[in-house]
């Protein structure tokens, strides 16, 4: 106890304890940065390098990795601010670095978060932690939102314009929808409930994918045809690192370690668990058998569904989201998909418009039905609740609504403004040339010393593989079994 009051009283013997830091806040909010950041640096550089033809592993593991990059040196410099800053528009902050050690060291706010019409209440955001902390942290989230982007347009985008694209969207896209429903923004202040991003990240990640995709063009018809995953143990590496760092994900949103966090935490894995189950359940009712790649979906439409409500609704509400998150994006994916002429035009990589954009649009909408009042009091300064509710509950659900049209509208414009401007100086799409051979003709580089994909070995066409040493190369007498060289030393 003693050493506790001497941490946070006596300042003189410790400048950097200041009195309104809160050592919990800050070692769980930098634990949860940590958690979102492993979500894309390794899990999503590995999702993508295995769930791909072989010949692109290396083209998307590195359209992964450099967006985290990139992401960051923009976040500081301009983006951050421009989120979370001064207001510039309604929809807008002032763009500004976020570098000076005056500013990172000083306690953390969110200048615009103090919700209009509540004098008497002081809601402005202003945790318990530095603002080096909050920069770091959204960050991670500014981050996953691009390389979530990336899944509808791999396998064919030229990586040049990749590299173009990737910081005028985060400026002219993210920025926007992040200012609007967290930073301050019109929809913040009109009381639209996002509490970690099903709009402002996954809504937006799916739509902004699916314009993207549009404007790039499609894969070669073979690989449209036939993409299996190359590795699909890696695969399910790289998807649980992405689950497990949920828990930062929803569990940091209150900006504190406290009992919403602790509740949105159980209900995301709640929800993910159900929705993995429902999707699996169908896949063997419908297709015979359960697919590991279909489990990995169901995951993630989970995942994507309760984000923006995950401290705000109780837990038999979370498996209830977890079913439809299972159940909805596997009918858009499976059947609305292949009746609908736009859907299929579209060449959609990974389907992150279904796993993304609608899971993210119905965990909003969601929300707006089922979120409870006691839960909302607990981040929230004014009477919020769910049309289940009864009370102001279906004016909350309209609130929603009109939310996901203008994140939808705002995410189609300026995808396609930024892409069009790109074509202008940099071709989208690869040259069939390049993308019959892949990462080699991409980067110069390939992942696997290994034959073609999906083939299974063939003496006659690989021939045998040896080595200097060896005089004579036979064929294992396994004829089932392992196969190998036998030397003679």
């Amino acid at each position: 106890m003693a050493a506790e009051q001497i941490a946070y009283t006596v300042k003189e013997f410790a400048p950097a304890v200041p009195g309104w830091l809160n050592k919990g806040d800050n070692a769980w909010q930098m634990t949860a940065s940590t958690l979102v950041g492993i979500q894309s640096m390794p899990g999503l550089v590995i999702l993508y390098a295995s769930i791909v033809k072989k010949k692109w592993a290396v083209n998307s593991a590195f359209m992964a990795l450099y967006a985290f990059a990139a992401v960051l040196i923009c976040w500081v410099l301009l983006c951050y601010r421009m989120a979370f800053g001064d207001e510039l528009l309604p929809f807008w902050g002032k763009g500004a670095p976020a570098l000076g050690q005056k500013y990172l060291l000083g306690r953390a706010k969110v200048p615009e978060s103090k919700h209009r019409g509540y004098n008497d209440v002081d809601d402005i955001t202003e945790p318990l932690y530095p603002m080096a902390t909050l920069v770091y942290f959204q960050f991670t989230f500014a981050a996953i939102t691009l390389i979530l982007l990336a899944g509808s347009v791999l396998g064919r985008m030229n990586i040049r314009a990749w590299m173009a694209f990737v910081p005028l969207w985060l400026i002219f896209s993210y920025t926007v929808g992040a200012f609007s429903l967290w930073g301050g923004g019109f929809l913040y202040h009109w009381g639209v409930i996002d509490y970690s991003g099903g709009y402002v990240i996954h809504l937006s990640s799916g739509i902004a994918g699916l314009t993207a995709a549009y404007w790039v063009g499609p894969r070669l018809k073979c690989d449209r045809e036939r993409f299996p995953p190359n590795n699909v143990l890696l695969m399910l590496a790289g998807a649980g690192l992405l689950w497990m760092g949920w828990s930062g994900f929803n569990g940091g949103a209150p900006y504190a370690a406290n009992i919403d966090s602790s509740i949105a935490v159980l209900n995301t894995n709640v929800c993910a668990a159900t929705s993995l189950l429902v999707w699996t359940s169908l896949d063997v009712v419908f297709f015979g058998k359960p697919s590991v790649v279909g489990a990995v979906q169901g995951m993630m439409t989970g995942l994507a569904c309760i984000t923006p409500g995950a401290g705000l609704v109780q837990s038999w509400a979370a498996i209830v989201m977890g079913m439809l998150s299972g159940s909805i994006p596997w009918v858009s994916m499976m059947v609305l998909h292949k009746k609908c002429s736009l859907l299929q035009k579209v060449d959609d990589a990974l389907g992150v418009f279904h796993t993304h954009a609608v899971a993210g649009l119905l965990g909003g909408l969601l929300t707006g039905l089922l979120a409870e009042p006691d839960q909302c009091k607990l981040i929230l300064p004014f009477d919020t609740r769910g049309a289940f509710y009864g009370g102001n509950g279906g004016v909350q659900f309209l609130k929603q609504i009109v939310a996901a049209l203008f994140v939808i509208t705002w995410n189609v414009v300026s995808t396609s403004i930024i892409l069009l401007f790109i074509r202008l100086f940099i071709p989208l799409r690869m040259p069939d040339s390049q993308l019959e051979i892949g990462d080699d003709a991409a980067h110069g580089e390939e992942a696997y010393a290994l034959w073609g994909d999906g083939e299974k070995y063939d003496p006659t066409e690989h021939g045998w593989h040896t080595s200097q040493f060896s005089e004579v190369a036979a064929p294992s007498p396994y004829v089932n079994g392992a196969r190998g060289v036998t030397i003679n030393l």
